[in-house]
């Protein structure tokens, strides 16, 4: 008999019982399912999970269409989230969908009434709390392992999407400068992602960065490098991330919403950490090539300094050396 609080429901995998709480969401389940589901499930989950404004008004027939599975397929994928049928199922995407962009009825009433002032010292004080609490629970060990894995790497392969996109670039753009062999995949395919990837083995890691709500492209490169024996780092928010299913070392950072605005400043606080602890790690290798790099910033003139001579009418802006201009005059 079905429990009266926790509905049944059938591992994508194996056909076992399994229970969900009814008030976990639609795409919770998903996440929570993923990596027990066949292929063609998972290409339901991609797909609703990526496009779920669309995804809400298709039928069980347009769906599998879409991502080339049958209609009973697509029944059955809705069933072992713990759903009755397709139905059920897409009333419940239909409540997620409504309530998350009903965030913005929500911040109006927090914040409808609020000046300027209150709003920015409001956000900043729910910033430093999340800052606070991951200084609190942060696993030292397991950030110490990410440094040891990034060090030892042959090649560091870095992934974050959507508004974690930011993040990865920051990451990517110092890692440059502490070791070479990194490549920040980045792409909206997720062919294209493994095709970037398909050199990626035992000898070398990645890390994923995704935060609420997760990407399954990125949860796909990671069981993708999973695959190849890679070693896998996440830089996520909970222990209940789906990011940790193919993760050997997690980093966890409090991003919680005070706005419909994500709130990465804790998550780009740890990776601040992370990319200091890698320079004290290696800190004559780093010294010598940012030497060089502010020798090339100075010899191309990158940026803007006192070799441009605004003052001269006839020289105008100096493009070369001083050396090189005074023997041109001469």
């Amino acid at each position: 008999m079905k429990s009266s609080s926790l509905p049944l429901r059938l591992s994508a995998a194996d056909g076992t019982a399994m229970k969900f709480d009814r008030d976990t969401d639609v795409i919770t389940r998903i996440n929570e399912s993923y990596s027990r589901m066949s292929k063609g499930k998972k290409n339901i989950a991609t797909y609703v999970t990526e496009h779920y404004e669309q995804a809400v008004f298709m039928k069980a027939a347009e769906l599998g269409k879409i991502v080339g599975i049958s209609e009973s397929t697509v029944v059955r994928f809705a069933m072992s989230l713990g759903y009755e049928g397709y139905p059920e199922f897409q009333k419940a995407l239909a409540n997620w969908v409504s309530d998350k962009f009903g965030s913005v009825e929500k911040v109006g009433r927090r914040f409808g009434k609020s000046s300027e002032g209150e709003i920015l010292s409001a956000i900043l004080k729910s910033d430093i709390s999340n800052i606070e609490h991951t200084i609190g629970s942060i696993d030292v060990a397991a950030f110490k392992t990410a440094v040891d894995i990034i060090l030892k790497a042959r090649c560091v392969y870095i992934v974050g999407l959507r508004s974690c996109e930011p993040l990865a670039d920051f990451l990517h753009f110092y890692l440059n400068m502490i070791r070479g062999g990194n490549v920040l995949i980045k792409t909206t395919s997720v062919s294209e992602m493994f095709e970037q990837m398909i050199r990626i083995g035992d000898r070398d890691c990645i890390i994923g960065i995704s935060f609420p709500r997760y990407s399954m492209r990125t949860l796909k490169c990671l069981e993708f490098a999973n695959d190849r024996n890679a070693k896998v780092i996440t830089i996520t928010d909970s222990v209940h991330s789906p990011m940790n299913l193919y993760s050997s070392c997690n980093i966890l950072a409090k991003s919680e919403m005070a706005s419909i605005v994500d709130s990465l400043v804790a998550p780009l606080s740890v990776i601040n950490a992370l990319v200091v602890a890698l320079c004290m790690r290696r800190p004559g290798e780093v010294q010598a090539d940012l030497k060089m790099l502010e020798e090339t910033w100075n010899n191309y003139q990158v940026y803007l300094n006192d070799e441009i001579d605004f003052a001269s009418d006839d020289v105008g802006m100096n493009i070369y050396s001083g050396k090189k201009l005074m023997d041109d005059r001469e």
